[in-house]
């Protein structure tokens, strides 16, 4: 059941964007678009409750409590971002708007990889605190093994993201270089 609220919350969280994005943009409403928009916090908090009530049921903590919560992290810490990062290019190709602007080269590019690492780094320590939250929950008589596991993946996560960030500041990739004008 976990996994099919995940998917429906996956899927909700698309439809409710585009049909956010739609009633901005092709039907002029910006107020009726900002209210679908704020309908998408509800969907973590329904998977939150159901995830609570599954365990509270008794339900053998396993993946898909931890997969849960990893989604719960990621809509938390990246949902507005993500939303943002549509926009943008919604509002560009069906609107008029600028076009979307990610820095390409040097500093910029590097404080930009340590911007998203550091969303990466909040979605992985809500998740890993969602996840403790489950293991206090469940008690110390409950096999609690599978969400230990998730919190150690969530460490590998920041510890990518970190590694991806200091790449892009130790090796900053160059701006192609502009020839020389003829005359």
């Amino acid at each position: 059941m976990i996994v099919t609220l995940i998917i429906v919350c996956e899927v909700g969280f698309w439809v409710l964007l585009a049909a956010g994005l739609a009633l901005r943009y092709w039907a002029r409403m910006p107020r009726a678009s900002v209210a679908v928009l704020l309908c998408e916090p509800l969907l973590e908090v329904l998977l939150l409750v159901v995830t609570a009530i599954d365990l509270k049921n008794g339900a053998e903590p396993d993946w898909k409590h931890g997969l849960a919560a990893v989604y719960i992290g990621y809509s938390i810490a990246l949902g507005h971002y993500t939303i943002t990062w549509v926009d943008v290019r919604v509002a560009h190709r069906f609107a008029g708007g600028p076009p979307p602007s990610t820095p390409k080269y040097g500093v910029p590019r590097a404080v930009h990889e340590w911007k998203l690492a550091a969303r990466w780094i909040l979605a992985a320590l809500i998740a890993m605190g969602l996840l403790q939250g489950a293991i206090w929950y469940v008690g110390p008589d409950g096999a609690t093994d599978s969400l230990a596991q998730w919190q150690q993946r969530m460490l590998f996560l920041i510890a990518l993201n970190v590694i991806i960030a200091v790449s892009y500041t130790v090796f900053p990739k160059k701006a192609p270089a502009v020839p020389a004008s003829k005359g």
